[in-house]
């Protein structure tokens, strides 16, 4: 059994078990994000960043709901940072998330991360420990967490700064290089990315305008 499989366990459940135990049993009414927190149990504030970033995997996101998850991941990262208790704002965390789309992400999400504990494990142990390395990743969690706000309806706008948070979550929690350089990687896309969308429209006003 892998360390995030250990993290993960409710009674000897896998973290993808358990997302799919909590899937089954969401009321008609659905759940706020805190109930959902409460379902999942203490998992530590890496793995909820990962939940929060199931949305943004699949084809099936609520227009606007990246600000308001990227903040809550960015105020989770923060907290890292300054080791302090973490603190969500109510107007977040006790907003009803309809039962059906829950399900749904809940159940795709449970998919994404069976893969993920078949390949997570101990590895480049130098990207993981010690106190630079450890800022280092937090920090790069925040910062794709500020990405992913950006309210922009446009492809992989999401999808890139969500899939750094995974792996860069993911990588410190199993201390995996492997998952940590995928995130380092999706960074990298990510900045080129919004890089170039700047890049095209500063391009694009410079031409409209002259």
């Amino acid at each position: 059994m892998t360390l995030m499989a250990k993290n993960y366990s409710s009674k000897g459940q896998t973290f993808s078990s358990r997302l799919k135990t909590v899937a089954q049993k969401i009321p008609s009414q659905g759940l706020t994000l805190r109930q959902l927190i409460y379902q999942l149990g203490e998992r530590g504030m890496l793995s909820i960043c990962m939940v929060l970033t199931l949305p943004f995997l699949l084809p099936m996101s609520i227009p606007g709901s990246s600000t308001p998850f990227g903040f809550l991941i960015a105020l989770i990262g923060i907290a890292l940072l300054a080791n302090r208790p973490l603190l969500l704002p109510r107007r977040y965390v006790d907003k009803p998330i309809a039962a059906d789309w829950l399900r749904k992400v809940l159940l795709q999400g449970a998919r994404i991360f069976e893969k993920i504990e078949k390949l997570v494990r101990p590895r480049l142990y130098f990207l993981s420990h010690g106190p630079t390395m450890v800022f280092i990743n937090r920090f790069l969690v925040v910062f794709s967490a500020i990405m992913l706000m950006a309210p922009l309806p446009l492809p992989l706008s999401n999808t890139f700064p969500a899939y750094a948070i995974l792996f860069l979550a993911a990588g410190s929690l199993e201390r995996d290089g492997g998952f940590l350089l995928a995130g380092y990687a999706m960074v990298l896309l990510t900045i080129l990315y919004f890089g170039g969308l700047a890049f095209l429209g500063v391009t694009g006003l410079h031409a409209l305008f002259s």
